[in-house]
């Protein structure tokens, strides 16, 4: 963060970059919030026969981001990465709670920051209403709000034998981007500026989610890896799948590098924010007019079949047409883990 002394308080930081234009977010459109920032609680109105969805997101600088993020990214991706998991369950954003501890409340960074994370908040109209800020290293933690009408929600764990998988976009940009800033990858200038935006500003699948409803049997959002994310819906499903290595979808830029490579960043690479569903096969020309409709690809890559062990397995076929072996297999398989 730049360094700027300030006279800033709390009350002052929170009128100047978030409630003000909270309350003209609201104004506009009032939606199921009934009372924003400036009380204890902020208040929903339930409509019969909806559920609420709600999920939380934590973004650790050093952890998650580089100290020296584009405040204006960070803003965005915090608020993207959340409404990414409303997404996954077919849910309809309804408003998000921000808490932010700051080492120093730095005005310009601030500005920026809260200039992205309003951006993404008005493109999905999704308010802000309510939060805390406070003094400490630089943390994010964003709590957002959806609906979805009730028994209709989108679970990781109703997937079933025979089921196709399916993945929206293109994956593996992210991860290559991480890769070559931290500088384990060479990628021309160009190429990078390209991909970049996959890593620092997501587009959360909202309209895709909300589609799927009455369509998948089970979905998630790709966070931590393809394949290591598909692996949380085989476990509660009880499942095994098939996988393709040939059919993930990949970028131009991605596909411009190795197999192995190609391989490794779309079967593993984290921080894409695409929707992995699963669905009947007989809903096939049904999810192909979805992808025509929202101008999305939507990508078969493998299916879902009975689980043989105690525990799911996901059987890799390579580029060749043959299985990879356990020890290759395993590499396609680890996932972003928080803790290591």
């Amino acid at each position: 963060m730049q360094s700027q002394s300030s006279s800033l308080g709390e009350f002052d930081l929170i009128q100047r970059f978030f409630k003000t234009q909270s309350e003209l977010m609201l104004a506009a459109n009032p939606g199921s919030v009934r009372l924003g920032i400036g009380d204890d609680c902020a208040l929903f109105k339930t409509e019969p026969h909806e559920e609420m969805a709600i999920t939380s997101d934590m973004l650790v600088c050093g952890r998650h981001f580089f100290a020296d993020a584009n405040p204006e990214w960070l803003g965005w991706k915090a608020l993207a990465v959340n409404l990414s998991d409303l997404a996954a369950m077919g849910a309809k954003p309804l408003g998000f709670t921000l808490a932010l501890a700051l080492p120093e409340a730095n005005p310009v960074w601030l500005e920026a920051f809260s200039k992205g994370l309003f951006a993404i908040a008005n493109q999905y109209a999704c308010p802000l209403i309510g939060g805390d800020t406070t003094a400490g290293p630089l943390n994010i933690c964003i709590t957002a709000f959806g609906s979805i009408p009730k028994d209709k929600a989108i679970r990781r764990s109703g997937a079933l034998e025979g089921d196709d998988i399916w993945v929206s976009g293109t994956v593996g940009d992210a991860g290559l981007a991480l890769a070559a800033l931290q500088q384990e990858i060479d990628l021309p200038k160009t190429d990078l500026e390209i991909i970049q935006a996959r890593m620092h500003q997501p587009n959360p699948r909202i309209k895709l989610g909300i589609a799927l409803r009455e369509i998948a049997n089970s979905a998630l959002d790709i966070s931590d890896g393809l394949l290591g994310d598909l692996k949380h819906i085989l476990k509660q499903s009880n499942k095994d799948a098939e996988v393709f290595l040939d059919q993930l979808p990949k970028s131009a830029t991605l596909r411009k590098l190795s197999a192995d490579i190609q391989s490794q960043y779309a079967a593993s690479g984290g921080d894409d924010y695409e929707l992995c569903f699963t669905a009947s096969s007989s809903k096939r020309d049904v999810i192909a007019k979805i992808s025509a409709d929202l101008n999305l690809s939507l990508t078969q890559i493998g299916s879902i079949k009975s689980m043989q062990h105690s525990a799911p397995e996901i059987h890799i076929v390579g580029n060749d047409g043959k299985e990879l072996n356990t020890q290759e297999a395993d590499l396609l398989l680890k996932s972003f883990d928080h803790f290591v």
